[in-house]
C-alpha cells in the first residue's frame, strides 16, 4: 500500500466508521459517559480533512502523524488522546518506508497496543481497547503474506474479543466505577475497533 493508498483507506475507513456512532454512544452511555460517539464523529471528520490538506508527497508517517493530530485536537477525552498517542507510536515503525505491507502494520498496531497500554495502566483482560487492538496485532503477525485473509483474521480476533470480554469486569476508566454491573456490557473502546476494522473492509 502506497502513501496514496494509506490515506484513502484511512478516510474510507473513517467514513464507515461515522456510521457506528449511534451504536457507540449507546455503549458508552451504559459503561460510560456517553460521549465516544461525539469522539468519533469529530475525530474522523477532523482526521478526513487534514489528510485532505496533505501534500501528494506526504510519506506514510507523515501520513499517520496528521491522523493522530487531527483526532487529537478534534476531542478533549481521554480515548482520543490514548488513540492518539497510539498512533504517534505507530508512525514512528513506518519511518523510512514509502510502501506499506501487512507485516509492517502488525508491527504499527503492536507499537500501538503498547504505547495504550502504558499510558492508559491497562493490560490485557482489563476490558479496555486494549483486548481487541493486541488480537489484532497477533492476527495481522500471522497473515503476512495475504493481505485479505490478515485483515478477516483481525477483524475475527476484535470481535471474538469483544465477545470474550463482555463477561468480564471493567478494570479502568469510568466503565470500572460501575464494578459488577459492567459485566455483561460490550466494551466501546473494543467495539469501535472492530468496527473501524470492518469498515476499512468495506471501503477497500
Amino acid at each position: 500500500m502506497n502513501p496514496a493508498q494509506l490515506n484513502q483507506a484511512i478516510c474510507g475507513a473513517l467514513t464507515g466508521l461515522k456510521d457506528h456512532a449511534g451504536e457507540l454512544r449507546d455503549l458508552d452511555q451504559a459503561l460510560g459517559d456517553g460521549d465516544l460517539g461525539i469522539t468519533v464523529t469529530a475525530g474522523a471528520d477532523a482526521v478526513i480533512a487534514a489528510l485532505g490538506a496533505l501534500d501528494a508527497a506526504a510519506t506514510p508517517t507523515e501520513i499517520i502523524k496528521a491522523t493522530a493530530k487531527a483526532f487529537a485536537n478534534a476531542n478533549p477525552s481521554t480515548f482520543a488522546a490514548l488513540v492518539a498517542g497510539g498512533l504517534l507510536a505507530g508512525s514512528r515503525t513506518f519511518e523510512g518506508k514509502t510502501d506499506i505491507g501487512v507485516a509492517d502494520a502488525a508491527t504499527f498496531v503492536r507499537a500501538a497496543a503498547d504505547s495504550i497500554a502504558t499510558r492508559g495502566k491497562a493490560q490485557l483482560g482489563d476490558k479496555t481497547i486494549l483486548d481487541a487492538i493486541m488480537p489484532v496485532a497477533d492476527a495481522l503477525a500471522a497473515n503476512t503474506d495475504d493481505a485479505r485473509a490478515a485483515l478477516a483474521s483481525a477483524i475475527a480476533a476484535a470481535d471474538q474479543a469483544v465477545v470474550a470480554t463482555t463477561a468480564l469486569q471493567s478494570q479502568r476508566g469510568r466503565a470500572a466505577w460501575l464494578q459488577e454491573r459492567s459485566i455483561g456490557l460490550p466494551d466501546p473502546g473494543e467495539t469501535a475497533i472492530l468496527r473501524f476494522l470492518q469498515a476499512w473492509q468495506a471501503a477497500n
